[in-house]
């Protein structure tokens, strides 16, 4: 046994030794097709020189000064690409080093604003259930993964959840998509009105939820009615697109597609392409000018924020994707990998939803095609779909506790941006073996 305390302390890994376009292949020559990006992070593929051109050109001249001393070429330059890309009101960047920093950011930015206007009552977040914002201890509260939760609920700060926007389960059959978002979002204004406007600060939410629930898009709608109430009441609207940003969906922030703007967006995941580790906090120009004309200082900071390097490689990142014209290509991609899945897996029983934007997929497993009856439990889908993907050479992110935390399986899917027709159906056969395979396997148990 080695000396790394990895996530699973029985699990016995395979050793990465160089990775290929979609490929990551290990120590024994074994080659996996990375059909999740990691966890949505690989959208250049794992060789992409360009990007690697941008980290040692900036190794050679400064890979590391403290913010607290200088600004850097690299964090000015990608700060001014990511603004220009965004809605004019959102015109300043804060840079981690990840999404849990970037949401613990935004959580605390979110604070100060209101406490530099005086409002120091409004000390209250609110969420959604199923949703997923990062492992440190005020993103986990903000959180609603609640197995993720569970061990740590004793230290977790006060928030308030609401019902998730999740329409294959939820919506009824007597309601349009637009009465459901209606009926879904404005659960947000009861929960305000139930807290008191005075005390509640932000609403935050992943406009297509990731990991957690399996690429769930807002409906249509939802999102700009859940706009209207916070600008009702007072409430800041932050969109976490640390999973769903930078791209994945096919556009380069996925709240585009709702029309709306949010106040704070988190990125980070496909920021950097995983050849880096970073991650940013957009800011309203509103929440920037309350801090810079009362304090001055956001008190607040990380030891690595705005790291030379790791910015280098998220500009030459944003650059390649929107110079190559990637954002169009992840559209036609994820339809036609959309429409491969149905073909190659829409007949299968287990098969309830095909869901998702872009190159951001999710497949909700269920033992009753109709009913939508979930998985059992204790036929730990996810596990088996895992381990049967990596011995057939794919890479997939399967989960459990789709519905509520407890109940419920689902894959998500989210290749490298990069990845060709041929690929896509190398991905399909694949994952179809893996479900038949493990489908097998837990019918036994």
């Amino acid at each position: 046994m080695g000396s790394v305390f990895h996530r699973h302390c029985s699990d016995t890994l395979p050793k990465v030794s160089f990775g290929e376009g979609v490929y990551l292949i290990d120590s024994e020559g074994r080659y996996y097709l990375d059909g999740c990006g990691g966890a949505a992070v690989s959208n250049l593929g794992h060789n992409h020189q360009r990007v690697k051109a941008a980290i040692q050109a900036q190794l050679e001249t400064i890979p590391y000064a403290h913010t607290g001393f200088f600004t850097s070429e690299s964090s000015e330059k990608l700060a001014q690409r990511i603004v220009s890309l965004a809605p004019e009101s959102l015109q300043h960047v804060y840079f981690v080093s990840g999404g849990s920093e970037a949401v613990e950011s935004a959580l605390k930015m979110a604070r100060q604003y209101y406490v530099e206007r005086g409002m120091v009552s409004k000390t209250q977040f609110i969420a959604r259930r199923q949703s997923y914002h990062g492992n440190t201890l005020g993103a986990l509260s903000v959180g609603g993964n609640e197995w993720r939760r569970e061990p740590f609920r004793p230290l977790l700060s006060s928030a308030h959840h609401i019902a998730p926007c999740y329409a294959y389960r939820d919506q009824l059959a007597s309601e349009t998509e637009d009465q459901y978002s209606q009926r879904i979002a404005n659960e947000l204004e009861a929960k305000i009105l139930e807290l008191g406007a005075e005390n509640v600060m932000a609403f935050i939410a992943e406009p297509v939820v990731g990991a957690t629930a399996g690429a769930v898009p807002a409906t249509q709608g939802y999102l700009q009615r859940i706009r209207e109430i916070c600008d009702q009441y007072d409430v800041l609207l932050i969109l976490d697109e640390v999973m769903c940003g930078v791209g994945r969906t096919g556009s380069f922030f996925a709240f585009e597609q709702d029309e709306v703007v949010p106040d704070i967006v988190t990125m980070a995941k496909g920021l950097g392409a995983g050849y880096q580790p970073i991650g940013a906090v957009l800011v309203h120009e509103k929440i920037y000018q309350e801090i810079a004309n009362g304090s001055g200082f956001f008190q607040h900071g990380h030891t690595f924020m705005g790291h030379p390097m790791a910015c280098a490689a998220a500009l030459a990142t944003v650059e390649i994707i929107i110079e190559d014209d990637l954002l169009a290509q992840v559209v036609s991609k994820g339809e036609m990998l959309k429409q491969k899945l149905f073909e190659a897996l829409g007949n299968l029983d287990m098969i309830g939803d095909i869901r998702g934007r872009g190159l951001f997929i999710g497949i909700e497993l269920v033992s009753d095609k109709h009913s939508k009856s979930p998985l059992a439990i204790q036929t730990q889908a996810h596990k088996w779909i895992k381990s049967l993907a990596m011995e057939n050479g794919l890479m997939c992110y399967p989960m459990a506790g789709t519905i509520d935390g407890t109940h419920g399986h689902h894959i998500l899917l989210a290749p490298p941006f990069i990845i060709s027709e041929i690929e896509m159906d190398e991905l399909v056969t694949k994952l179809k073996k893996t479900l038949l395979l493990a489908e097998e396997k837990w019918a036994r148990l």
